[in-house]
């Protein structure tokens, strides 16, 4: 949990929160501005690792570490939010290596000095969708809706890294009493709405 000073300082004013999404191909990222009055999208996107191959793991842990720190140093987040690490029985190395990407993005926070909070997979989507069994689209249409973009956030990891900063966001909801989603997807600076692509944020590759 954050602690009480932390948190006092953290909701005096405009609070910049940071969702992750952690992975070891793609890591999406999300942050939102948390005003008393509103709920902005300031930037969401992904990283991308090196493709993997035998005996890159570190290679590719050094480029999630370094591309979060220049996005931490960027927009100076005041939280950071991450989704826990889910284990299935019949892919423990899953876990595992999502585990490294994990802890790669703890250490990158705490190197910032910023808290971390974890919050379930099922927390999440029940948070956005009012469902814990929700698909990744409809957790992709909920925050498609909450901020009213023109598409679906793509790919699924970048909606999934917002769908944890507004888990955080709707779970302190009551520090921001009378706070509003914003309507300005005329004015986003996502490839979502109409104005610049995040420089981040890639478009899927595609055949042909």
């Amino acid at each position: 949990m954050l602690q009480s000073s932390q948190m006092t300082a953290v909701l005096k004013s405009a609070t910049r929160v940071i969702g992750i999404d952690p992975g070891l191909n793609i890591t999406g990222y999300g942050i939102v501005v948390c005003c008393p009055d509103e709920v902005k999208l300031l930037e969401a996107g992904v990283i991308r690792m090196p493709r993997n191959h035998s005996g890159n793991l570190p290679e590719r842990l050094e480029s999630l570490f370094v591309e979060l720190r220049r996005v931490i140093e960027e927009f100076e987040p005041q939280v950071m939010c991450l989704e826990e690490v889910y284990s299935h029985a019949s892919y423990p190395r899953t876990a595992i290596l999502m585990g490294h990407a994990r802890g790669v993005i703890c250490l990158a926070a705490r190197l910032a000095g910023i808290p971390v909070l974890s919050f379930s997979a099922k927390r999440v989507k029940q948070s956005v969708t009012g469902n814990g069994n929700a698909s990744k689209l409809q957790v992709q249409r909920a925050v498609q809706n909450y901020f009213s973009l023109h598409r679906v956030p793509y790919p699924p990891d970048v909606a999934d890294a917002l769908a944890v900063a507004l888990c955080y966001v709707n779970g302190r909801g009551k520090h921001w009493a009378g706070g509003q989603r914003v309507n300005d997807s005329k004015n986003s600076p996502l490839p979502w709405g109409e104005g610049v692509p995040i420089r981040r944020f890639h478009q899927p590759e595609r055949d042909g």
